[in-house]
């Protein structure tokens, strides 16, 4: 089974990973660090300001409790100098209002996390520019509105800013390109316009850039080919950006980011004329993961770059194209012209109808999750993909295929997918017949069969694959008893056959 991890929490991990070897922040030792009652007094009037119904911070200053306030939840102090160094209070459901006054007292804090949080009509704090030792500063969903001030562009030491999903607005200020030291920068989800500042390529360290479902506008300035240690990039959802060929430069300046794996530009609708800008993007030598969601592309892209002249580089392992509006098979020639080392595909959400070419799947060879559903595709399209012999998932659900499961089966076990497909989802459909012997797939665990047209009985016969963990026909007309030998697989964990006339075992 592909073991997939949620991309959101993938991108938290790496970034607190890459941070805690940043900071070397000193940890407290409870018995040996004194707080500092100067700032002690700082965190109780910041506490007096927010509002707190879950008793997140019920530590704080507590009548009966004795401990100091280094000991504090979220509160960190330096085992050398006993200041305050960390206050990491994220997600801890608190309301209110921030104190500037409070937090500009603890002047030694290197790492800030207030994320998560819904504070009441708050402006990004000016003061922050001023907390010059900051290390991270972590304000994602945090209810804050206005602009970023230009002070933050003082914030010297600054190596991680995480301002994601705020309701931030104007444009992003060009001083932030001064954070010299900045190596994860989100920006994403707020109502940021205007041009991209060029300065920005003065942030020679960055990692990650997420400037995602914003309102900038024009075209990218070619001094982000500066950021050589870029390896994440986001762009998604700024329908206003221009990727046109003649002010890039045909995107040269992109050839200089040679450490860039991840690259999204879901939302963005005119890439279907931007073909040297995506060719650029393609060919970058550690590219891993592309997704073109929603961009607008179709069978004329295709047909304006050429079957074979548009290359991926051969580091590609992940392609989506969902959500486009290919219609025709082309797009399976392209694709197997120009990437042969892919391991996931998304085609979902296109119009694509009709046969797949029989060597797609012998092209990609070493695809082991592909996504085809909410599109036209025909049932013997499986016979293309019956020889991926990688292909663990496959979805073909909400697709109108209307043949028998049985010749559906055929089709797929006629290859070497037999040995090494997990997980299947045909669901939705208007698929026919009833519920076929399943151990031809030797390593299948989860098949999804729910709102279809079975009918008839189960054969008693039926047989299930040895690691089979999950069958979902839900919403079918299948009838008689429910066989034996469902009862009798060890690894199976889910049976869903509601909404059917099955009676008890047979």
């Amino acid at each position: 089974m592909i073991i997939m991890m949620n991309p959101v929490w993938f991108n938290f991990m790496q970034a607190m990973l890459i941070v805690l070897l940043m900071l070397h922040v000193d940890l407290v030792c409870a018995e040996k660090v004194r707080c500092i009652d100067s700032e002690r007094q700082a965190l109780l009037h910041f506490k007096a300001g927010l509002v707190d119904n879950k008793g997140m911070l019920s530590t704080w200053g507590a009548e009966d409790d004795k401990r100091e306030c280094c000991q504090w939840k979220g509160v960190g102090c330096s085992n050398q100098t006993s200041h305050v160094e960390i206050l990491d209070i994220g997600r801890c459901f608190l309301g209110g209002k921030i104190h500037a006054s409070s937090l500009m007292e603890l002047q030694h804090l290197k790492y800030l996390n207030l994320s998560l949080n819904h504070y009441e009509d708050t402006h990004m704090p000016y003061f922050f520019g001023s907390l010059r030792n900051l290390r991270y500063l972590d304000m994602s969903y945090s209810n804050l509105g206005g602009k970023i001030p230009s002070q933050f562009g003082s914030l010297s030491q600054l190596q991680y800013l995480n301002l994601h999903g705020n309701n931030l607005e104007g444009s992003i200020p060009y001083q932030l390109g001064n954070l010299s030291k900045l190596r994860y920068l989100d920006l994403g989800w707020n109502r940021f316009e205007g041009k991209l500042p060029s300065q920005l390529g003065n942030l020679s360290k960055l990692q990650y850039l997420d400037l995602s479902s914003n309102a900038l506008e024009g075209t990218l300035p070619p001094q982000l080919g500066n950021l050589s240690s870029l390896k994440k990039l986001f762009l998604g959802y700024n329908v206003a950006l221009k990727f046109d060929n003649e002010n890039n430069i045909g995107g040269q300046w992109l050839s200089n980011l040679t450490s860039l794996n991840h690259v999204d530009l879901s939302g963005i609708p005119n890439l279907n004329n931007s073909h040297s800008w995506l060719q650029m993007i393609a060919r970058l030598p550690k590219l891993t993961e592309l997704i073109l969601y929603d961009c607008s592309l179709s069978d004329k892209f295709i047909l304006s770059v050429g079957l074979s002249k548009f290359k991926f580089s051969t580091s590609l392992a992940v392609l989506d194209l969902s959500w486009n509006t290919f219609s025709s098979s082309i797009i399976f020639q392209w694709l197997s012209n120009v990437s042969s080392n892919l391991v996931e595909l998304d085609l979902s959400h296109n119009l694509l109808e009709g046969p797949i070419p029989n060597d797609f799947g012998t092209a990609l060879a070493s695809l082991m999750k592909l996504d085809l559903s909410y599109n036209r595709v025909k049932g013997e399209a499986m016979n293309s993909i019956m020889n991926m012999c990688a292909l663990q998932s496959l979805s073909v659900h909400d697709s109108n295929l209307t043949e028998d499961l049985s010749i559906i089966f055929q089709h797929l076990s006629a290859g070497c997918v037999r040995y090494s497909l997990q997980d299947l989802d045909l669901s939705n459909n208007q698929i026919t017949g009833t519920l076929p012997d399943l151990s031809t797939f030797l390593s299948l665990k989860t098949l999804d069969l729910q709102e279809n047209r079975l009918k008839g009985k189960i054969p008693e016969t039926i047989l299930l694959p040895s690691q089979f963990e999950s069958l979902n026909v839900n919403s079918n007309s299948l009838e008689g008893g429910i066989p034996k030998s469902f009862g009798n697989t060890c690894t199976l964990r889910s049976l869903n056959l509601f909404n059917n006339s099955l009676n008890e075992q047979m």
